[in-house]
Parts: structure tokens; sequence; C-alpha cells
């Protein structure tokens, strides 16, 4: 006997657009432009975790500690009415707060007839206020951690996170930066859609950039990318036998930059 799960897909790629391949779904115009890749992927085009990434990771990493709340808190205009929010964990179980007050305990249901319940965490009469939504998560009545989203201020500066700060200068060796764009205090701000512009100094070249949108026309190989939902990719590759620090620099007019160092190492032969 052999059971296991199939999802299509890991990773959103290029091509079927699906619903957005039309200018129209159930007869109805669409108010936006075609799409040029498709939706179905748990991460998207430029490498980031969808939410949904948190949800198969709660249910296929048990032993991992994942506690993850949608959606994002930054609703203007919605004061006072209801914005639905879900918990993605590997707990049993979550405590909801609200600028501190209690929404409630909701447990996981694994022999419920909704699949909604059994391996997901919904509060869905949440009234919104700013500030601070915060879940705290327990498995088997211990607690194992909690999880803060908080409604962001001005976008002010941007943040450079590097999946390593050392490659090979091997010419083929990539670097992949995240760009986010955050308040004053560092939270994220999830509307954010500002252009960026790169600017590399040192032994390493632009490999690629890209957010993620699907509807995005901009060319993935470019020192320039506009944010989606705040965040974006920069890919950089090595120069061969080019040894030493590489500097980038992102820009956005009104913005405080951000830069971040990597370095290049020689290959010994």
């Amino acid at each position: 006997f052999v059971c296991g799960e199939f999802v299509w897909t890991g990773f959103d790629y290029l091509g079927e657009p699906t619903p957005y391949q039309e200018d129209k779904i159930n007869g109805q115009p669409l108010q936006c432009t075609t799409a040029r890749s498709s939706y179905f992927g748990i991460v998207d085009l430029a490498g980031l975790p969808k939410d949904r990434y948190y949800l198969y990771r709660s249910h296929w990493a048990p032993d991992k500690t994942t506690i993850h709340i949608l959606p994002h808190w930054n609703w203007d205009g919605w004061e006072g009415k209801i914005v639905p929010v879900y918990v993605y964990t590997n707990g049993d179980s979550a405590e909801l707060f609200l600028n501190g007050k209690s929404l409630g305990l909701k447990t996981k249901q694994p022999d419920s007839d909704n699949a909604m319940d059994r391996y997901r965490l919904r509060w869905e009469e949440v009234v919104y206020e700013p500030g601070e939504l915060k879940a705290v998560a327990y498995k088997d009545d211990k607690k194992i951690g909690e999880a803060v989203m908080k409604t962001a201020g001005q976008p002010a500066q941007i943040r450079l996170t590097a999946d390593r700060r050392e490659i090979s200068a091997s010419g083929d060796d990539l670097c992949y930066v995240t760009v986010e764009l955050t308040d004053a205090q560092g939270t994220l701000c999830p509307k954010a859609d500002n252009l960026i512009r790169f600017n590399v100094e040192g032994p390493a070249v632009i490999a690629g950039v890209d957010n993620g949108n699907p509807q995005s026309l901009e060319p993935f190989q470019a020192d320039f990318r506009r944010l989606f939902y705040g965040k974006a990719v920069l890919i950089l590759r090595s120069v061969q036998d080019q040894a030493g620090t590489i500097t980038v620099t992102a820009h956005s007019e009104g913005i405080q930059s951000g830069t971040i160092q990597v370095h290049s190492r020689s290959i010994a032969r």
C-alpha cells in the first residue's frame, strides 16, 4: 500500500495564467491586464513563499514550529468592518489577540467534514481595527510559540536580506537578495509597489530581478523592479576568478536606501 500527496505546483511558472488569460471570467470583464504566469504555486515566480506555503509546511513538517497569520493588517478605510483572520500552525490550537484583547481559542478538527477546519484555524468575524494581531499556538496543551502581524505605518526604508553572505568566484554562483519596504519601525509595508533601482559594485552582476507578480511585464534582467506587496528579489551572480566585496544598494524616491554586502571568495585551482 502506498499513500502520498501531490500538489500542482510547487512554483509558479510562465504560461497557463488561469484564470486571467482572458479578458473575462464567467462573462464578467476583468479590471486588470492579462497575466503572463500561473497562479497555482505554493511559492511565487520570484521564489517568495505564499501564504499557502505555511499551510503545507504546518501539515508536512509537523515537528517544525509554524505560526503564520493572514492576511496582512493594513486595511485603510475598512475600520469597523469584518476581515476574516486565519492562522496556519503545526499546533493543535491557537488563541488570537487583537490589540491585547482575546478573540478566542480555536482548535483544529481533524474529523470535520469541512476540510477548512482540519488544517487551519479560522476567526471569520474579526472586526478590523489597526494595531497588532497576535496568535499564541499550543500543541498538546503546551505553548509552542507566537506570531505577530502589525499595521505598518508610512513606507520609510528599504531592507535587504541575502540568503547567504559569501559566494564563490566561479562565475555561476548565485546570491538571492530579498528586497522589502518597511516603515520606520521595520514593519513590512504590504501594499507598497514602489519602483526600486539597484546599484551593484564589486565582482558580481545582476542575474535577474522579479517580484512574483503574475501581471508584471517588467524584464527579468534589469537594474530595477517594482515591488509587489512590498517585496521583490534581486539575484546576484559572481564574476569568474574575481574575488572581493560586493556592495548592493537599493534606491527609491523619497525612501531611505538599503545596502548590503556579500563576499565573493577565490576558488583554489
